[in-house]
C-alpha cells in the first residue's frame, strides 16, 4: 500500500500537465466552433482566424515570422518532414550529419558538448543535412546553435535543430540564427499530445512530407487539429511571458535538488555537469544500481522520473547518450533524470529529497559491491 496518493510528478522532459488557461483556450473550439478551417463560411473562417493566432503566438516564442509556422502533429513528424524535405530539395544528396546522442556520427566529450571541429570535418559535398538537437533530452546539455549555424552556413548545407526540449526553457530567437528548420511539441510546454510545429526559414526552399489538400498554406495536407492548434499556441504565449521568471525559479529547484542528492548519496554525480545544460534537467548518476529497480522503487512511492528519454523506456541497452559521453555499461545503467516545470514546488523537491536517498541506498546496500 503506497504512503500517500499525492504524485512527485518530476519527468516534465517527457510530458507536461495541460495548463488550466490551455484548457481553457481549447474548450470553444472543442464545443462550439467545430467548424473545418477549410470550408467558405463565416462560422469556418472565425475557427481560422483562431489558427492563424496561434501561429502568431508561437511565431512570437520562437522569433520568428508567423509565416514561417507549419502546425504538425507533433516534434517527431516535424523532424520527419525536415529531413524529407532537405533530401527531396536536393536528390542528389544523401548523406546527414547528425550526433551521438542522437545517431551514431559525431562525438560529443565527458560533458556531452558537441565537438564542433569533428562536425565541420563530417560535411561533405552530398550532405544533405545536419541535424543536432538544440539541447539534449536526457542530459539537459545545450548545444552551441549559433556556433554550428556558421559552420553549416559557411559549408553551405541546410541546418535542422530539434527544439522540443528547448521551447519555453531558454530564449530563442531565430531572426538571429541562420537556420532552415527547427522542430517544436505542444505536449512538453502544457499543451496538449498531438500538436508540433515546425519552422521552415522563409528562404528556404521546401517539400512537404504529407501531399493532399492546400491547407497550412500547402506545406501540410490534412484538416487542422484546430483545438489543440488553439491551445498550443497559448501554451506559447503563456510560456515567452514567463520565461525569465520561470528561468530563475525551476534553475533555483533544480539546483537545490542536486546539491542536497549530492550531499546525501555518496559518490552521486551530475551528468553534464560542466556543461551548459537546460535549467530544468538533472541527470544523475549512481554507483551500484540498476536505474530500471530504482524506478520501480521511486514507483512505489509516487515518484515520476525516468532512466532517460521516455522514448527508450523499456530498453534494456544503456543509454547512448550516456554511452557516448563516455560513460561505462554499469554508469549509464544507473542514472536517473529528473526534470522540473512550471507546476513543481519546494514541498515536491521536499518529498524527493526525502524518498530518493532512502530509495538509492536500500539498493546500494543491496548490490554485490557493498561493503559487509
Amino acid at each position: 500500500m503506497m504512503a500517500s496518493d499525492k504524485i512527485t510528478y518530476l519527468d516534465n522532459n517527457a510530458t507536461t500537465a495541460i495548463d488550466p488557461a490551455v484548457l481553457e483556450a481549447m474548450r470553444p473550439y472543442l464545443e462550439k466552433y467545430f467548424a473545418n478551417p477549410s470550408s467558405g463560411y463565416r462560422f469556418a473562417a472565425q475557427v481560422r482566424d483562431a489558427i492563424e493566432k496561434a501561429r502568431e503566438q508561437v511565431g512570437a516564442l520562437l522569433g520568428c515570422e508567423p509565416g514561417e509556422i507549419v502546425f504538425t502533429s507533433c516534434g517527431t513528424e516535424s523532424n520527419n518532414t525536415a529531413f524529407h524535405s532537405a533530401l527531396e530539395t536536393r536528390p542528389e544528396c544523401k548523406h546527414i550529419v547528425t550526433t551521438a546522442v542522437e545517431v551514431t556520427v559525431i562525438d560529443v566529450d565527458q560533458s556531452g558538448r558537441l565537438i564542433l571541429r569533428a562536425l565541420a570535418d563530417a560535411i561533405r559535398p552530398d550532405t544533405a543535412l545536419v541535424s543536432v538537437m538544440w539541447a539534449n533530452n536526457e542530459t539537459g546539455v545545450i548545444f552551441p546553435i549559433e556556433e554550428i549555424a556558421e559552420i553549416t552556413r559557411d559549408k553551405g548545407v541546410p541546418l535542422h535543430t530539434d527544439a522540443v526540449q528547448v521551447a519555453g526553457k531558454i530564449p530563442i530567437n531565430l531572426r538571429e540564427v541562420s537556420l532552415q528548420f527547427l522542430s517544436i511539441s505542444g505536449h512538453k510546454l502544457h499543451a496538449p499530445k498531438g500538436v508540433g510545429a515546425l519552422y521552415v526559414n522563409r528562404r528556404s526552399r521546401f517539400h512537404p512530407l504529407i501531399l493532399g489538400g492546400s491547407h497550412e498554406n500547402n506545406r501540410r495536407a490534412g484538416t487542422e487539429n484546430a483545438a489543440s492548434i488553439v491551445g498550443f499556441g497559448k501554451a506559447a504565449e503563456i510560456a515567452l511571458a514567463k520565461l525569465s521568471e520561470e528561468q530563475r525559479r525551476v534553475r533555483t529547484l533544480r539546483d537545490r535538488f542536486e546539491k542536497a542528492l549530492v550531499e546525501k548519496i555518496p559518490g552521486a554525480r551530475i551528468n553534464g555537469a560542466g556543461a551548459p545544460r537546460l535549467p530544468n534537467t538533472s541527470s544523475i548518476m549512481f554507483d551500484d544500481i540498476e536505474s530500471d529497480a530504482a524506478l520501480m522503487m521511486l514507483d512505489q512511492e509516487n515518484i515520476c522520473c525516468s532512466a532517460g528519454s521516455a522514448c527508450r523506456t523499456g530498453s534494456l541497452q544503456p543509454s547512448h547518450v550516456l554511452s557516448a559521453m563516455g560513460l561505462v555499461n554499469e554508469q549509464a545503467r544507473g542514472s536517473l533524470r529528473f526534470s522540473f516545470g512550471r507546476f513543481n514546488n519546494e514541498e515536491d523537491i521536499d518529498c524527493a529529497l526525502e524518498i530518493v536517498p532512502r530509495v538509492i541506498g536500500k539498493l546500494q546496500a543491496l548490490s554485490p559491491s557493498a561493503v559487509r
